[in-house]
């Protein structure tokens, strides 16, 4: 029997406010569970703009974004935030760590406001024992625990974010061109790791870069153009 989708958007249509035509009109795009997906396209062609909708900082003006079987524009603004944190990690292109906390409370935050990821990380000791595995596996020691993100290198910035939304076990992992500061060595070598930690952890993954040379170690490779009807007559942003 099929896997049932963990992600589905349908007849989705999205513009950004003033714009003359939306930047997005996707008819159907499905995750199930457990797949890795490369998701690309070229720079503007509106990829952050689609992981927004899928995470529900932004909701379409048409169709909908389901995920878990939850329809996102069914909830409220605190209700998509609560869900956001309860079943997404997000690894960000700037990464969005908080400058003035030390490695360890940058990789805490997600448990600190779900309890339901706390309980998933504190399945086999504490949240913290649980954090500083994931920065051990990631390359990160005990000796950056408590030093504060910005002295650390980008690659290290780089796996405190990846440990963070890991951490807690969340169903879907979305990561945002995390490694386009990265040479292709240390690009390899963090997709694998992250891969193999998401996959373990039971994440599907959706991955989004310009760089298609790293679709290689993904189940799918799917096109942004190819899904979005905008891309077709230049409409995309």
């Amino acid at each position: 029997m099929r896997d049932k989708p963990i992600v589905v958007v349908d007849q989705l249509q999205f513009g950004w406010p003033g714009a003359p035509e939306p930047c997005l009109e996707i008819d159907n795009l499905q995750l199930l569970p457990g797949e890795t997906v490369f998701l690309h396209g070229p720079s503007g062609s509106g990829k952050s703009t689609l992981l927004g909708l899928l995470g529900g900082v932004l909701l379409p003006q048409h169709g909908s974004v389901k995920l878990l079987d939850t329809d996102l524009m069914s909830l409220s603004g605190r209700a998509r935030d609560r869900f956001r944190v309860d079943h997404i990690g997000f690894i960000f292109q700037q990464f969005n760590l908080i400058p003035h906390l030390p490695v360890l409370d940058n990789v805490l935050l997600p448990c600190r406001f779900s309890k339901r990821r706390s309980a998933r990380a504190a399945q086999a000791g504490t949240v913290a024992d649980e954090a500083e595995r994931l920065l051990d596996v990631l390359g990160l020691g005990k000796a950056v625990l408590q030093r504060p993100v910005t002295e650390l290198s980008v690659g290290q910035q780089q796996r405190v974010a990846a440990a963070r939304a890991l951490l807690g076990r969340p169903e879907i992992l979305i990561a945002d061109e995390p490694t386009s500061a990265l040479d292709s060595e240390r690009q390899a070598d963090f997709l694998q790791l992250l891969l193999q930690q998401g996959l373990s952890g039971g994440a599907t993954i959706l991955f989004v870069s310009h760089d298609r040379r790293l679709a290689t170690q993904f189940s799918r490779e799917l096109s942004l153009a190819s899904i979005n009807r905008r891309a077709e007559t230049g409409g995309a942003s």
